[in-house]
């Protein structure tokens, strides 16, 4: 177990690197919520920025998704990363926990930030280069623990 990203061990850090999706679990009002997320770590930071994206959403303003009303009444999440295999010999997972804020564009104490979470999010995902995410908020994750298990070990 580990405190932070930058304490991840090779294997840790090639599954959350080379992962294109995660599961962010967030804490609505009766329970756990459950979302896939695209995501970039900044592992010298332990932060990880999962983008409020432009694909069809139930709402029109990423402010009022689901999950990002969670965050601002509980902002205690987790992230789940696993890669699955036929070969059970090959299962592994991680499981981030952090607390959660929105960097907002539009307010300069996140603008600095705010970009480089684009860019690392850009970098990842060439489908990002057709998004405004100029525009739209970023959800950032401080990594407080790190749990992860290997059937190898």
């Amino acid at each position: 177990m580990q405190s932070d990203l930058s304490a991840l061990g090779p294997s840790e850090a090639a599954l959350l690197v080379g992962s294109r999706r995660a599961v962010l679990a967030t804490l609505a009002g009766d329970g756990p919520r459950l979302v896939p997320i695209t995501f970039a770590a900044d592992l010298d930071a332990s932060v990880i920025y999962s983008a409020l994206d432009e694909k069809p959403k139930s709402v029109a303003d990423p402010r009022r998704l689901a999950r990002v009303r969670d965050i601002l009444a509980r902002p205690q999440v987790s992230v789940l990363v696993d890669e699955w295999s036929e070969d059970w010999r090959d299962l592994r997972w991680a499981r981030i926990d952090g607390a959660a804020s929105l960097l907002d564009p539009a307010d300069p104490a996140d603008a600095g930030e705010h970009a480089h979470a684009v860019r690392l999010l850009r970098d990842r995902y060439a489908q990002y280069a057709e998004h405004r995410l100029e525009d739209r908020p970023i959800i950032r994750i401080a990594v407080r623990r790190v749990v992860s298990w290997a059937a190898g070990g």
